[in-house]
């Protein structure tokens, strides 16, 4: 085989670009891994945001698919310091009448807590929570014909079906309802969409397996370990290298690109077929984001106990209220009262603010490029379930689409799930092809999130990415050396 400065390049150093390096290099390649920021991460990474002390996660905060992602759990990261807190209830839903909604580790109490929708709760996700070993994989992966059909066809029959459906078919009650809508719409689509179920039915299904958990010292510390790990079996990493042009690269067998369709055309469209450029050209992308960071001098004064014991917070009321917001974000309306997720990282890590004082993570779903100024409106569905809230705001960090675009080029427009999750992207991202994670051009490979199974860290974008790479660079060292 002709002799290359590497085996692969994997340009992006995401929890997806991290996962395709060391799976490269785990394989007894030579890896180079680059980055275009000066710190490794992507949506993995820390700051101290708002004040001296206060340590905030910039992008992703919580973390269930973290540790339940099977590749992550081949990984000796507990060795390279990664450590995690569960926070004692993973989710809490909050209503204007003071009471709360929870998810808690615990299936059978979190059932019970859902009053008349006890046999409804358990008999939709305690079936999940038993064959999630079996079906992970399938359901983290591209399309394929499953190990475990029957069980993969039971999580396929409620996951493909939209959000309200499931809710109108299962539950009753309001706490049901609510805590329900809260978990689909991390769908980031409107809950009348079919597939909105499949996110929520997985996150429920995560609370209950390993709970929710945090970081210790912030999301930062997952790419830390990575890296560490990366580096520790041979890889090599460079920052600050903007990759915006094959002929940057140095040669090597394959390169992967933890980019989304709109970068991938501008670094190596002109390598791609016609058709492969017309599908990358249809790609679509979801609704934006924006983002808030409190440095505060107390915990959130929730009115429901629950909240104050809850590592995530959804912020909605009710189904009805939840599903409005987000149908009317999808048309380019900025709701008065959106759905908020919050974070209460310092609760349970005390890493992250001086002694006694603390901070608080959230966004609001926003029309895609949106430059729209959404603090009030977040800041009063806060107070609406936590009065006194505004009082205990020492700074505070704001990050509209744009912002948030520039500080990860992968969230085009504000995107954080690397394009819509929609039935005709849900298992094809980017394109209609044998391998989603192959392009048109031998040796170029996408590893993004822009691929099955989509947003969230877990790296299995990477990691399946990685293993079609390897497949294709053994058989072309096998048919060198006939």
């Amino acid at each position: 085989m002709k002799k290359r400065d590497f085996d692969a390049v994997v340009v992006g150093s995401g929890p997806n670009g991290l996962a395709a390096a060391i799976t490269m290099q785990e394989a007894g390649l030579s890896v180079l891994l680059l980055e275009c920021k000066d710190t490794i991460g992507g949506g993995l990474r820390s700051a101290e945001l708002t004040l001296p002390g206060f340590v905030h996660d910039i992008c992703s905060a919580i973390h269930p698919l973290a540790v339940e992602s099977p590749f992550f759990k081949t990984l000796p990261l507990a060795a390279h310091g990664l450590r995690f807190v569960t926070p004692t209830v993973a989710a809490a839903h909050p209503f204007d009448n003071g009471t709360a909604a929870v998810l808690q580790k615990s299936i059978e109490k979190t059932a019970c807590s859902l009053n008349g929708d006890k046999n409804a709760y358990l008999n939709l996700i305690a079936p999940l929570v038993n064959d999630w070993p079996d079906i992970a994989l399938s359901t983290l992966g591209p399309l394929r014909l499953p190990k475990h059909p029957l069980a993969m066809a039971r999580f396929g029959w409620n996951a493909l079906t939209s959000a309200e459906f499931l809710a109108r078919l299962r539950f009753q009650t309001v706490e049901a309802r609510g805590l329900w809508a809260g978990m689909a719409a991390h769908a980031i689509q409107p809950l009348s969409k079919i597939t909105t179920s499949a996110i929520g039915l997985v996150l429920m299904a995560m609370g209950h397996l390993n709970g929710w958990p945090v970081p210790v010292g912030g999301s930062q510390s997952i790419a830390t370990a990575l890296a560490a790990y990366f580096t520790s079996i041979g890889g090599k990493i460079e920052t600050g290298v903007y990759v915006k042009n094959l002929k940057q690269l140095p040669s090597a067998h394959a390169v992967l690109l933890d980019v989304t369709p709109k970068q991938l055309l501008s670094i190596a469209g002109h390598e791609f077929s016609s058709l492969y450029k017309w599908q990358l050209q249809r790609y679509r992308y979801g609704m934006g984001v924006f983002k808030i960071d409190w440095a505060l001098d107390g915990p959130v004064p929730f009115k429901a106990a629950e909240c104050r014991q809850a590592g995530t917070v959804h912020l909605g009321n009710t189904l009805e209220e939840i599903a409005s917001a987000e149908k009317i974000t999808s048309v380019g309306i900025h709701p008065e009262r959106p759905f908020v997720l919050l974070a209460q990282q310092s609760l349970f890590d005390t890493t992250r603010a001086p002694e006694g004082k603390h901070t608080a993570w959230a966004y609001c779903h926003v029309p895609n490029g949106s430059e729209t100024d959404m603090t009030a409106a977040i800041e009063n569905q806060v107070e609406r379930f936590a009065p006194g809230f505004k009082d205990l705001i020492l700074a505070r960090h704001t990050m509209h689409t744009a912002q948030m675009h520039e500080y990860n080029p992968n969230y085009i427009g504000g995107d954080i799930n690397g394009g819509k999750l929609n039935i005709r992207q849900l298992y094809t991202r980017p394109a209609l092809r044998l391998s989603p994670y192959r392009t048109s051009a031998k040796g170029i490979y996408i590893c993004s999130s822009s691929t099955p199974p989509g947003g969230g860290v877990h790296g299995m974008c990477g990691y399946h990415a990685a293993r079609v790479a390897l497949k294709d660079v053994f058989e072309l060292q096998a048919r060198e050396l006939v």
